[in-house]
């Protein structure tokens, strides 16, 4: 039986197309800075918005060549046609691309923000 980790590892995730999960709200300002809205559910959530004043929805803001790439995911181009895009963009700053890209992707996809399909 395979490892979580393994399983992971084992994808080329430049073949993939990532599409983001549709429950998520994002806007991007002026500036191009993404947030991402996420509900706050589930009893817990609800017991600390009532007695803890916590928010009924968070906001995630994203950083630096993320803000680029979240509006690029969109169900339609590869990861591989996304790091084409971010090497025009950001030329070396954005080395080493392909594994820094593959890691962004797989981190969104552990927190449930996307899912992956096969090209």
């Amino acid at each position: 039986m395979k490892s979580k980790k393994k399983d992971a590892l084992s994808k080329n995730y430049l073949d993939y197309i990532p599409q983001k999960v549709e429950e998520y709200k994002w806007e991007q300002d002026e500036e191009g800075n993404v947030t991402i809205f996420v509900e706050n559910k589930g009893a817990f959530n609800r017991i600390a918005q009532k007695f803890f004043k916590k928010p009924k929805e968070s906001q995630i803001h994203l950083q630096g060549i993320g803000n680029f790439i979240w509006p690029l995911i969109d169900g339609k181009i590869s990861i591989y046609e996304m790091g084409v895009k971010v090497k025009e963009r950001y030329g070396e700053e954005a080395e080493p691309l392909y594994e820094r890209l593959s890691e962004y992707i797989r981190i969104l996809e552990q927190y449930g923000f996307v899912t992956l399909k096969q090209q």
